[in-house]
């Protein structure tokens, strides 16, 4: 695989949105196996996996090169300016070359450290790609400090054979008509969010969604039932099995709880569920947690709460129930419910849940009951389209990766 760079003028632990996300591809390309390094002139060691060169004359703040900078925002090249282009070059084949592509983010197109831009452009190993978070040619606070000549219209020519990469479709107009390249040349990767840490989970949920792959899921229905006959989990796959089949989405059903200990019959229960998840033909659409290892997967108190906060329904069809605190837990973290009508649930959901009849409902209708209202529910929406679309690991594997492994520009 190639040995990649990211490159900018800080790293981690700074704090702002470009070293968050370079943190953030980082550790995503390393879980893709990919050797990567972290090159900046301030930062430190943020994870033991990734290796992180620190060279104090990439960072913006460098005595050199803000004293330099202040004769270049008046329009004067200072005498000294190549001298420093030198020592940056000398520096970057350093840092570079053990690598066989480095992402260059804003130093293409920000006027930050002049020296840099200049030293890049002049590089022809490692390939690069210009990552855009920022434009000085288009932004009104930078242009007193922009003038017509070298070097600051590097920042406004396109670097030849070197793709370019922004974070909003905004950015990839604005760069399109500064630099002159159709927008079809330019990559929009937004930013994205790390589900795991955002929803607090554990280890063991982490453990299931590396088995179980849930967060690519159209939808995620939560049943946190222990295996027993009034659960009434057989519904509850005929259901999802219903809405498979009418919608032709990647509908899933998780069940979190092992046999009940208390009835040795249990066991055969949990054998018959198996057998009529097969016959149904969603073996990858049906989940049962206690199958998954060997001893089962028991989800402990924060793995079931984190479930509650990652699914996108709570579906519970018990024929019988003392009381029913998975409808409050379901309340609490924001789900749409859809649940037996019964009384323990009435009292509990009221007017703010969706009933059917355990006994006597058509499994088809409760699936298109439970579709319409995942289909207009601009929150549930949101929550799939973000959990499969804007996660770090989803964009740099669909929307990097292509462009690292490419020969040439794409």
């Amino acid at each position: 695989m190639k040995r990649i760079a990211l490159l900018h003028y800080a790293s981690a632990p700074t704090i702002g949105g470009v070293e968050s996300l370079m943190t953030h591809h980082a550790r995503a390309l390393d879980r893709l196996g990919y050797p990567v390094t972290v090159v900046s002139g301030d930062g430190a060691s943020f994870d033991e996996r990734i290796p992180v060169h620190i060279n104090p004359l990439f960072s913006s703040q460098h005595p050199d090169v803000l004293a330099l900078k202040r004769e270049l925002d008046a329009g004067t090249v200072p005498a000294a300016f190549e001298a420093l282009v030198a020592r940056v070059t000398d520096a970057l084949a350093d840092a570079l070359k053990a690598c066989d592509v480095v992402v260059v983010h804003n130093a293409h197109t920000l006027n930050k450290h002049l020296a840099l831009t200049v030293a890049l452009s002049r590089m022809t190993h490692p390939r690069q790609i210009a990552y855009v978070h920022d434009i000085a040619w288009t932004n009104p606070q930078y242009l007193p400090e922009l003038h017509d000549g070298f070097p600051w219209n590097l920042l406004r020519q396109p670097m030849p054979q070197v793709p370019y990469i922004t974070v909003s479709e905004a950015r990839c107009e604005e760069l399109a008509g500064l630099l002159g390249i159709p927008r079809a040349q330019i990559t929009l990767m937004t930013p994205g969010i790390d589900p795991a840490r955002f929803l607090g989970w554990t280890p063991m949920l982490e453990d299931i969604e590396a088995c179980l792959h849930l967060l690519d899921a159209d939808g995620l229905l939560l049943l946190p039932a222990r295996l027993t006959r009034r659960k009434n989990i057989a519904l509850a796959l005929r259901v999802v099995a219903a809405l498979r089949e009418t919608t032709g989405k990647d509908m899933r059903l998780i069940v979190t709880g092992p046999p009940g200990a208390h009835n040795p019959t249990n066991r055969s229960y949990f054998s018959d569920l198996l057998d009529l998840r097969a016959s149904l033909g969603i073996t990858e659409g049906a989940h049962f947690l206690y199958e998954l290892e060997d001893p089962p997967r028991l989800a402990d108190d924060d793995t079931l709460a984190a479930l509650f906060r990652t699914c996108d329904a709570l579906l519970f069809p018990s024929t019988q129930e003392g009381f029913g605190i998975p409808v409050l837990e379901a309340g609490l973290a924001g789900l749409p419910v859809f649940c037996s009508d019964i009384l323990p649930f009435r009292e509990t959901g009221g007017a703010d849940v969706t009933y059917f009849d355990p006994d006597r409902g058509d499994p088809r209708d409760i699936a298109a009951e439970i579709a319409d209202v995942l289909a207009h529910h601009p929150v549930s929406r949101l929550r799939v389209r973000v959990r499969q679309q804007y996660r770090w690991d989803t964009l740099v594997r669909d929307l990097l990766v292509p462009h690292l492994e490419a020969h040439e520009h794409i």
